[in-house]
């Protein structure tokens, strides 16, 4: 867990750096800067998709994803018990809740849904090898600055979503080292980068997009490769 509590720890300085800068940045750098970070999460979006493409061997699998995490997430109404959740602890300016709402969500899925996100847990449970980690320790922490500045510290909470995460598949990988397949990092990344995409598209005000509802489109790459790989 050495690389996951180094990833936590730049995402809190990175949070903490970028609140002292948020107090001396104006309206249009503010807007600058969630412009920059939409266009960055957009590119990382597409980028994990376009890489994974080629390797997946269930053509479909992340259309049925979507598909269903969609109906099932609308069902729950994630999005909108999380908004009342984040709502009790954000300013009174009804934007406000909404750009820091969607910050955080943003701030969740790059964190958490990357390949090095996911790839270094599983190389540090199987060959104790923290590269992966220790290098998205560092992106996290310069990417937790810009968000931090535009969104305030409360981004400093996707730091608890990550130490769940990654300790999390630490121990899946630890525990079920026979059961991981390159095929299912293949498909939940490819999910991943469509969401993450979809989030940049919401911060650059092109098109709003319930992502947080989409989140349960995670779980079924892992439930469907599981189920396909047993025939």
């Amino acid at each position: 867990m050495i690389g996951t509590i180094f990833n936590v720890c730049m995402i809190l300085v990175g949070s903490l750096i970028g609140r002292f800068l948020h107090k001396g940045l104006k309206p249009e750098l503010q807007k600058i800067l969630t412009q920059s970070l939409g266009l960055a999460a957009a590119l990382i979006g597409i980028n994990a998709v376009v890489q994974n493409m080629p390797k997946r061997h269930y053509p479909v699998l992340f259309i049925v994803s979507l598909a269903i995490g969609g109906v099932v997430g609308q069902w729950l109404n994630i999005e909108t018990h999380f908004d009342n959740l984040v709502n009790r602890f954000s300013k009174p300016d009804p934007n406000s809740k909404t750009n820091f709402a969607e910050g955080l969500a943003t701030a969740i899925l790059l964190y958490c849904i990357g390949s090095l996100s996911i790839l270094g847990p599983i190389q540090a449970a199987l060959k104790q090898d923290y590269t992966f980690l220790f290098t998205n320790g560092m992106l996290d922490g310069i990417t937790s600055i810009v968000l931090a500045s535009t969104f305030g510290f409360g981004i400093a909470l996707a730091a608890g979503a990550v130490f769940i995460w990654q300790g999390s598949i630490y121990l899946i990988a630890f525990y079920l080292q026979n059961a991981i397949s390159s095929s299912m990092v293949t498909e939940l990344t490819i999910v991943g980068g469509i969401l993450i995409f979809a989030s940049g598209l919401g911060l650059l005000k092109i098109q709003k997009i319930s992502v947080l509802n989409l989140l349960p489109s995670l779980v079924v790459p892992i439930v469907g490769v599981l189920i396909l790989q047993a025939f």
